[in-house]
């Protein structure tokens, strides 16, 4: 059985360099999604979104590789969306306004009866109390701006910088929410080898 791996897939999408900005095509693609608020670093509904994400993504897994055609996937990494109601007061400095959806990409053959099957496995064997609040939607980024952010999160700010110095040089305006795409998996890696790709999309 061989594995699928979006992410070697689709490399212009997941593999953006860390020195220069480019500019790709967002496919419209579904994700298992949760919303929530405030600082993801104090929040615990934040941790719950995580946690409920990533055992659904693998019960998920799981079923497709027990399926009528069994199909195995590398698991995608955790994505965010990040927002405030006032984009002024949207700032590294200050997280308790921001707002977010929490997000895994999941393959095409994935379906509604999958998810609910999932939903209720995962609900069976752990009760997780973000359950309720994951929903299985498409997402339809479009043309975006991305740049590989190599580092702490914390030191995100040059980088964020460098990508909307390049959308405003290059006669684009920005749109949508600003989109971070976690390839590092924190317990595992050194905070200066962490790998995030930091994307917005344009117009």
């Amino acid at each position: 059985m061989t594995k699928i791996d979006l992410k070697k897939e689709m490399k212009q999408v997941y593999s953006p360099s860390a020195k220069e900005v480019s500019v790709v095509e967002v496919p419209l693609m579904s994700y298992l999604m949760i919303d929530g608020e405030g600082n993801p670093n104090t929040s615990q509904e934040y941790m719950d979104s995580i946690e409920a994400l990533y055992a659904v993504s693998y019960a998920l897994k799981f079923l497709s590789i027990k399926g009528a055609n069994p199909t195995d996937y590398v698991v995608m990494p955790l994505e965010g969306l990040w927002w405030a109601d006032n984009m002024a007061e949207f700032s590294l400095e200050n997280k308790d306004t921001w707002k977010w959806t929490s997000m895994i990409v999941q393959p095409s053959f994935v379906t509604e009866a999958m998810v609910s099957q999932a939903l209720e496995q995962v609900e069976k064997k752990k009760g997780l109390t973000a359950l309720s609040r994951m929903r299985f939607e498409k997402y339809d980024e479009g043309p975006s701006a991305q740049i590989m952010h190599i580092g702490p999160y914390t030191a995100e700010t040059p980088t964020i910088c460098k990508l909307h110095k390049f959308i405003e040089d290059n006669g684009y305006s920005s749109r949508g929410k600003h989109h971070e795409i976690y390839l590092s998996d924190p317990r595992k890696a050194a905070p200066e080898k962490l790998k995030t790709i930091i994307r917005q999309p344009i117009k």
